[in-house]
């Protein structure tokens, strides 16, 4: 016996594997095929069409505005932002802007790639197989996660790069570094966003064994949550804190308050509040402000904005977090039969 093979002794083959060097981890490996199911598929195609006519309607309908702003506010350090958050006037509901257009249909992006993650497999029958495989149970769903994270950010990254290379051609101004900074870190609380409806809609696969349940439900979600929390979110405040004529100034602030707390339930809406923080510079609270508080009208630096935003950011990132953790557990003690 060699002394390679006698310091081998007594490891188990699966701790012998962890120290091969040149094997990728088992998350990899799934994460690398799902992401190329994902490209390769028609689903991929559908959305990316989709995500760009759009994208190419929402610019072409805001080419007037940005063409105005242009003129009026022409050296304005905010001008390039206007693309995204300021470029038109908002219609009811959502702006016609890029904030607006993705807190809307971001959403469907992380149902699409995610209500099937786990059930499909469970109903083509790969799923104990897949699991039978020398990796670790957890790298299944981690791997399907940053796989289809990834086709998310891909997405995101195409429709935003289009659109600013729209209004590099027609306003002719580059980003300034204030901007760009501004931009990256939008497009980060992005992802995380439509990352836990991602993360949302795959606890919904494990959780429910069919695919077309998942996805029921997670429509169901997304009617509520994004398209209807706005009415019932005043209904339930009122509830709570009612409004009367005879309420003093302090009722009534505390009374906003608690509405925008309640709205904040929803996602969207703090993902939409996050977005007016960091792309428009004058922005300088969250809160609800009196007109005799209001300051000098300025423009904040990045940091500053961030600093305002600082606790939706982490609100959403914890919020996230513990839905994929939700999901986690649930895959981790559901039992696999062939």
């Amino acid at each position: 016996m060699t002394e390679g093979a006698r310091a081998t002794d007594g490891i188990p083959e699966s701790r012998r594997k962890e120290r091969v060097p040149g094997i990728p981890a088992g998350w990899t490996v799934i994460a690398a095929k799902d992401f190329a199911d994902h490209i390769l598929s028609i689903r991929f195609t559908i959305l990316l069409l989709l995500l760009g006519v759009i994208g190419a309607y929402m610019v072409y309908a805001i080419s007037g505005t940005i063409r105005d702003a242009a003129q009026v506010a022409s050296g304005s350090p905010q001008l390039f932002l206007f693309l995204f958050a300021g470029a038109a006037e908002p219609t009811e509901g959502f702006a016609v802007t890029f904030v607006g257009f993705v807190a809307l249909l971001g959403p469907l992006l992380g149902i699409a790639f995610g209500f099937d993650a786990v059930s499909a497999e469970r109903a083509e029958g790969t799923l104990p197989r897949l699991v039978a495989q020398p990796i670790h149970r957890d790298d299944v769903i981690n791997g399907k996660f940053v796989a289809a994270l990834s086709v998310i950010v891909l997405i995101f990254a195409a429709v935003m790069l289009f659109i600013a290379g729209v209004g590099l051609f027609r306003l002719g101004v580059t980003p300034t570094g204030d901007e760009a900074l501004r931009l990256a870190t939008w497009f980060l609380v992005a992802v995380v966003y439509v990352g836990f409806w991602l993360a949302l809609a795959m606890l919904a696969s494990v959780l429910f064994r069919r695919a077309a349940t998942a996805a029921l439900v997670m429509i169901s979600a997304w009617i509520v949550l994004v398209l209807f929390w706005r009415l019932i979110g005043p209904v339930i405040a009122g509830l709570v804190a009612p409004q009367r004529e005879t309420d003093t100034i302090a009722q009534q602030v505390g009374a906003l308050t608690t509405q925008q707390n309640v709205l904040r339930i929803s996602p969207s809406q703090m993902f939409s509040e996050l977005s007016g923080v960091l792309l428009d510079p004058s922005q300088t609270s969250l809160g609800v402000v009196l007109p005799d508080e209001r300051a000098i009208p300025s423009l904040l630096p990045f940091v500053q904005s961030l600093l305002v935003g600082w606790p939706l950011l982490i609100a959403l990132i914890a919020l996230t977090g513990a839905c994929f953790a939700l999901t986690y557990i649930s895959f981790m003690r559901q039992e696999v039969r062939a």
